[in-house]
């Protein structure tokens, strides 16, 4: 199915929307920690789309790990198209930042997580539709496949479900999970990967919030979709609700760094409380009845909405929640 694009312009499978128009310098940035025994298939398809995009193209592999694992089983792959960087500093942002000065002079850099596969010309795709558009970003779609099916709360909790959109719409944010950033853009604004939220996650939040906060357009893209392999440690409850809360603490840390002087900040605080309140109060009676009628469905989405909340509070209050902290 073809969906509207602005103007009524449809993705086109050329790469270029101006024939006389130079090719695009384009990075594939992919931030690795101690997942090399799954890496190899991501970077087998991630190469061939390198090397068959028409344009110039690279891959940049980021490990993350303070002990440089990853390095063989990069090195192993086609230098010319391929290329490895220690990043030892812990955190995903320190990481992402670490892409963005590596491709410094570039016209665009695309980040995708290690754990993904692209579908066929997924990297064509993203880099027309931002050449069409003239966007400071483009982002699409991930879809979760599971190593093992989850349990009913799990799947009915909705934390699995993917947001699809329009191609062509605006977005008010974007996760780098499946994310085209217009290099020349964030050099001009200065704009970087928030180092405070290396370990606990959102740094990409932040970011993509802080570009659209300076009048920069993210667009959605449908059809550069992207799979993500969920392992079995992630389709637990436990791990569901840990998560819940750190995004939803993020997104109020998020909004209170945006806020600006002391004064909306107090009040983007209160804000956040209330409605943490109140969504807890609607997860607290969601529960409660999914309880009494025996509906794991939606006991799981108000145990959820609960969790929600209360990271939202938390989030509020100064609070952190480091997910991804480590020893």
């Amino acid at each position: 199915m073809v969906r509207p694009t602005p103007e009524g312009m449809e993705p086109a499978t050329a790469v270029l929307a101006d024939p006389g128009e130079l090719p695009p310098r384009v990075t594939v940035a992919v931030a690795t920690f101690r997942r090399t025994e799954r890496l190899r298939p991501v970077l087998d398809e991630l190469t061939g789309q390198v090397q068959r995009c028409g344009f110039t193209a690279r891959l940049l592999v980021i490990d993350n790990n303070p002990i440089p694992e990853a390095a063989d089983l990069v090195r192993s792959y086609p230098a010319e198209c391929v290329r490895y960087t220690h990043e030892p500093a812990p955190g995903i942002a320190a990481a992402r930042n670490r892409a963005l000065a590596e491709c410094q002079g570039e016209d665009a850099v695309v980040f995708i997580d290690d754990d993904e596969i692209p579908e066929p010309g997924w990297l064509a795709t993203l880099v027309n539709s931002w050449q069409t558009w003239g966007c400071a970003a483009v982002a699409g779609p991930v879809v979760s496949v599971f190593e093992t099916a989850p349990d009913t709360w799990v799947t009915g909790s909705g934390v699995f479900d993917r947001q699809r959109a329009a191609t062509g719409s605006l977005r008010r944010g974007a996760a780098t999970n499946n994310l085209l950033l217009d290099v020349r853009w964030l050099t001009r604004s200065g704009l970087r990967f928030d180092e405070r939220f290396g370990l606990t996650g959102g740094s990409d939040t932040m970011l993509t919030h802080a570009m659209v906060s300076r009048g920069a357009d993210i667009r959605w893209c449908d059809e550069a979709e992207v799979t993500e392999v969920v392992p079995a440690q992630r389709t637990t409850r436990r791990w569901v609700i840990g998560r819940t809360i750190r995004t939803s603490n993020d997104w109020s840390r998020v909004h209170l760094l945006l806020a600006g002087s002391p004064r909306s900040r107090l009040a983007e605080r209160c804000d956040l409380v209330i409605r943490g309140m109140v969504r807890m109060a609607r997860g607290a009676g969601a529960t409660a009845l999914g309880l009494l009628v025996g509906g794991p469905r939606l006991r799981a989405r108000g145990e959820c909405s609960l969790a929600s909340g209360y990271g939202m509070i938390t989030g509020a209050v100064g609070r952190v929640r480091s997910e991804y902290a480590r020893g």
